[in-house]
């Protein structure tokens, strides 16, 4: 005789009326029931397993396996004040230069049970506003910003949320609570002495529009003025053009073709990102210039490829896991801390010139 067409109703685990997944969202007790505890012990067995022994716990984590359970988080959230939820707000992650950051500061967190929501701010003060907001709505443990440039609204919003915030890849005298940083104003002036002493005398700047960018040309273009103030008869110059946000590689060509009409006699370009950079040397070598013996090209972030680009791309290197390693270790101090308050810290991780093939050290 062939089996009866309900037989598999009898059949726990499957798809019969006893099996939670059938009936709906799968419950603590359910757990409990499966793993032949009290739902209480289950508990304890995800959110503090130190409290229960390993066998327990092993029976627990079949139990979940077994009926498909999730953990409510915003319960969870609002027993106990914590929603294990970090957000790191960054402008793009088109390029590796915030990714590194992002995923530092996400395996860091992570050891300690902490998950990332990630948000794309753009580059403009209102884009960061809106995502700043529909973050808070989800009520997070803490915020992680790039950036120290925010409206007047974002700031009162965040130093209002009570929770840590660190602002990250840039610096201020005025953070809203920790900073973890280096100075694009200092990069500028420290790319303009280098290449100064390497003896460049007229360049180019390849940057993209956006406000660190804007302040590293700042830097280099001060640092230019008083070599000029000091030396009249050296000939020194520079000229600038804006590329689109984010940087491309298409940018850096339109840029580099923009300089060299407008100063034929251009001997370094310095760019806002290493793709620009990238852009800049395809477009000089379309023309069959040399680099670095025609034009030196420096970039900016030392990204993963800058090294192994033919010639080796100088540029400037921000250890970005190192910032994410930093900050996530800061949260952590901070939610286990009895009390945390604002620290008001500002922490310089500074940067290092990379002086590859891309320029000469000596052209003098």
């Amino acid at each position: 005789m062939g089996r009866s067409s309900d037989s598999r109703s009898e059949r726990p685990g499957q798809h019969g009326r006893d099996n939670p997944r059938a009936t709906g969202a799968v419950r603590l007790s359910d757990v409990a029931a499966a793993a032949g505890v009290a739902a209480m012990t289950v508990s304890r067995a995800l959110n503090q397993p130190e409290l229960v022994s390993e066998r327990t716990r092993e029976r627990v984590q079949r139990a979940v396996i077994e009926t498909g359970y999730v953990p409510n988080r915003v319960a969870g959230a609002l027993a106990s004040s914590r929603s294990k939820m970090v957000a790191v707000l960054v402008p793009t992650v088109a390029h590796s230069i915030f990714a590194d950051v992002v995923q530092s500061i996400t395996d860091t967190l992570a050891l300690d049970g902490y998950q990332v929501l990630l948000g794309l701010t753009g580059y403009q003060t209102q884009e960061e506003a809106a995502v700043v907001d529909t973050v808070l709505s989800r009520r997070p443990d803490a915020i992680v910003l790039a950036g120290t440039r925010h409206s007047e609204a974002t700031r009162s919003r965040l130093k209002a949320a009570r929770i840590p915030v660190v602002e990250i890849w840039d610096m201020s005298d005025d953070p809203i609570d920790m900073l973890i940083g280096f100075s694009h104003h200092a990069v500028g002036a420290a790319v303009a002495d280098y290449l100064l002493e390497c003896g460049y005398r007229r360049f180019g700047q390849a940057m993209a529009d956006d406000p660190r960018s804007h302040q590293r040309a700042e830097g280099f273009n001060k640092c230019i003025r008083k070599a000029q103030e000091e030396r009249p008869e050296s000939g020194i110059q520079v000229t600038t053009c804006w590329a689109d946000i984010p940087a491309s590689l298409a940018g850096g060509r339109a840029a580099a073709a923009s300089l060299l009409e407008e100063m034929p006699e251009c001997e370094a370009i310095v760019c806002g990102s290493d793709t620009l950079a990238m852009g800049v040397m395809a477009e000089a070598q379309s023309r069959g210039m040399a680099i670095p013996e025609t034009l030196a090209v420096m970039g900016f972030g030392d990204m993963s490829f800058a090294a192994a680009t033919w010639p080796a791309l100088s540029t400037v290197k921000i250890d970005g896991a190192e910032i994410g390693r930093l900050t996530a270790e800061h949260l952590l101090g901070c939610f286990n801390a009895p009390s945390p308050e604002p620290v008001h810290n500002v922490l310089d991780v500074g940067f290092e010139i990379m002086a590859r093939q891309t320029t000469l050290t000596a052209r003098n």
